[in-house]
Formats: C-alpha cells, structure tokens, sequence
C-alpha cells in the first residue's frame, strides 16, 4: 500500500468524492484509510446509567483506499505514488506527476 499516515489525500469516489483530508489510520490488510472528518458516520450510545442520555457520537469510517488519491504537494493535484531508489541506497516515494519526493 503507497498511501501512509499523515498523507494529504482526494477522495475520488463516494459521497464524498472532491473532498480533501489527511489520512489519520492505515489498515494495509484490509486496504483500507480513515481520513479526518470525511466518511462520518454516527454511533448510538444507549445511557449506562439511570438519568443520563443516550450519545450519538461521530467517527470517521474507512474507506476503500483505491478510493483515494495522494495530493501532489508541488502542483496541488492528484497524482499516483511510486518507489525510487536514491543514490545512496535510500528508498523513497515519489509523485509520479512531478517526481518529488513524498
């Protein structure tokens, strides 16, 4: 998976397609990403005891990460990742649109 924590992301598929945000958690096993405050779902907490309320609390769900695409810190658009070797043995991702590096 090329697309890692703290990464500015698009959403190009869904309810929240056009939308940007930074990826908060990577489930490589799953392929999936949770970007902050996009894909907000709700969860229902019942009262656990006698006069208080019940919470509906929000969470950000993953979402699909052949649903997202890096944002290019360079040009500000899309663009895929790709791996590179540096002269001195290092491997590094880079954009593929202008190849800096991530």
């Amino acid at each position: 998976m090329k697309i890692k924590k703290n990464d500015t992301v698009k959403i190009i598929a869904g309810k929240d397609k056009g939308k940007t945000g930074k990826v908060m958690q990577v489930f490589p096993g799953h392929n999936k990403v949770v970007v902050e405050g996009l894909n907000v779902r709700h969860k229902h907490a019942k009262a656990r005891r006698q006069g208080e309320k019940g919470q509906k609390i929000e969470y950000s769900a993953p979402l699909d990460a052949s649903n997202v695409m890096l944002l290019d810190s360079k040009t500000g658009k899309v663009s895929r990742a790709g791996y590179k070797k540096l002269d001195s043995g290092e491997k590094v991702r880079i954009s593929k649109k202008s190849g800096e590096v991530i």
